[in-house]
């Protein structure tokens, strides 16, 4: 349960590090600049740790597509990005396969 745990942490700091690589403008923004270097880094350590009791496949899938769904949402809600029909289905489809593979543990 607790590798379950550091990756869900993984994917969220991913979410973080993709949304901080933006503000950082270009890596211009120091602080955003940092807060990348710094979740990026945490997110790898977490991914590390989870990896040690899920097989990696699984637990790359997930990671990926928790930093995915999250920053797709991050960025519709936030930065503006299109919203639509077929977005919207195809990141319910996402997030439902990410539980799916946690639900099977495959």
């Amino acid at each position: 349960m607790k590798s379950w745990i550091f990756l869900l942490l993984a994917g969220l700091l991913e979410i973080s590090f993709t949304t901080s690589m933006k503000l950082s403008a270009g890596f211009t923004n120091l602080k955003f600049s940092v807060g990348f270097i710094t979740c990026a880094l945490l997110s790898f350590v977490f991914f590390n740790k989870a990896i040690t009791h899920i097989p990696l496949g699984t637990a790359y899938a997930i990671w990926a597509g928790i930093g995915a769904a999250g920053t797709a949402i991050i960025g519709m809600v936030f930065f503006k990005d299109p919203i639509s029909l077929a977005r919207i289905v195809l990141l319910t489809l996402l997030i439902s396969a990410i539980l799916g593979l946690k639900l099977i543990k495959a």
